[in-house]
């Protein structure tokens, strides 16, 4: 073992309670060097920087956090609509200000398309931890966290990021209910559009939407099924393909409501009326969701409670703690308005 002897009395020790000097002493070096790493200063050679940065994420290292520190939790945020991420922010600030921290927001949109880091430039302001509400969190980005002490907590991440702490929705459930409302309704011909095909979201509420009709004992149907972005004009678009159809849907569950919304614009073009010749369905419950006529009936995500929620998993983790489960996953409820109703043939 590699300093073995070095840290005798230390064994009741938490993991991440281990000091800059103890570092310092396990990697060689002087705590000054250990300090030069963690806040990515020049001066360190890199075969000594990559062995001080092991040992930070094999111990765990977790950067203390004194009383009444200028220091505060950071949210990153990557083409987010401005009420999520407000709503988020919003839950953010609220766990922040039981500890007197404040809340740093960043949008790395214009670095990742230029394809520029995002992660040291955030890592010089010092975190006592960073909430992350980007697609763009990779293993390499979670290691560089760790290795400076910063806790970095995930929000609804588009792919698998374990064993980085994670919160978001029940989108299993959330397309559950959608879909369940429509056959309720009548609906048998149902259409889905959902998010990029690699989304862990997107496969969610594909499988929520497919067991909804297994369960009605509805078969699936392919060609009634659409992907992609996030986006009005790709609603707008892959409604038009499914309202066109020889045999079209009745109603069409959308991934999101921006997706909705276009939908309701394709169907505005064929001369279709919401709801009477087609119901649809959102999902996200953004405001813009009452202002629309018909009100848009859509699934509900709390942004306010994953924002708080993630807050305190990013605080628990800088007091050294590890949380009991590393997926969090918060409620979604159906919402219904006037996008719904029965088909006309029912």
């Amino acid at each position: 073992m590699i300093g073995g002897g070095r840290l005798q009395g230390r064994r009741g020790l938490r993991r991440g309670d281990l000091t800059v000097a103890a570092i310092a002493q396990l990697a060689g070096v002087s705590p000054p060097t250990v300090s030069k790493v963690l806040h990515g200063r020049t001066g360190v050679g890199e075969s000594t920087r990559k062995r001080v940065e092991e040992l930070l994420r094999e111990h765990g290292y977790r950067r203390p956090v004194p009383a009444g520190s200028a220091r505060g939790l950071e949210v990153v945020f990557s083409n987010m609509l401005g009420f999520i991420a407000m709503e988020i922010m919003r839950g953010v600030e609220q766990v922040a200000a039981t500890r007197q921290l404040g809340v740093g927001f960043t949008d790395v949109r214009s670095r990742v398309t230029a394809g520029l880091p995002w992660v040291e430039p955030l890592l010089q302001r010092q975190p006592v931890g960073v909430i992350a509400v980007v697609s763009e969190v990779t293993t390499e980005h979670r290691e560089l966290f760790e290795a400076r002490g910063v806790p970095l907590v995930a929000l609804d991440p588009t792919g698998d990021v374990h064993p980085t702490p994670s919160v978001g929705s029940t989108s299993w459930s959330g397309a559950l209910a959608a879909t369940r409302h429509l056959l309720e309704l009548g609906h048998r011909r149902i259409g889905l559009i959902t998010g990029p095909a690699g989304f862990l979201a997107t496969r969610a509420r594909l499988d929520g939407f497919r067991a909804a009709l297994d369960t009605a004992g509805v078969p699936f149907d392919e060609r009634l099924l659409r992907s992609g972005p996030f986006l009005f004009e790709h609603g707008r678009d892959l409604g038009s393909q499914l309202l066109t159809l020889p045999d079209p849907p009745t109603a069409v569950v959308c991934g999101n409501d921006l997706q909705a919304f276009g939908v309701y614009e394709a169907a505005r073009l064929l001369g279709l009326r919401i709801p009477d010749d087609l119901s649809v369905v959102g999902f996200d419950d953004i405001e813009h969701c009452e202002w629309v006529a018909p009100a848009l009936t859509t699934v509900r995500q709390p942004f306010f409670e994953i924002g708080a929620t993630a807050a305190r998993i990013a605080l628990a983790l800088a007091d050294g703690d590890r949380p009991s489960r590393p997926l969090v996953e918060l409620g979604a409820a159906l919402v219904v308005r006037d996008s719904t109703a029965p088909p006309r043939s029912a």
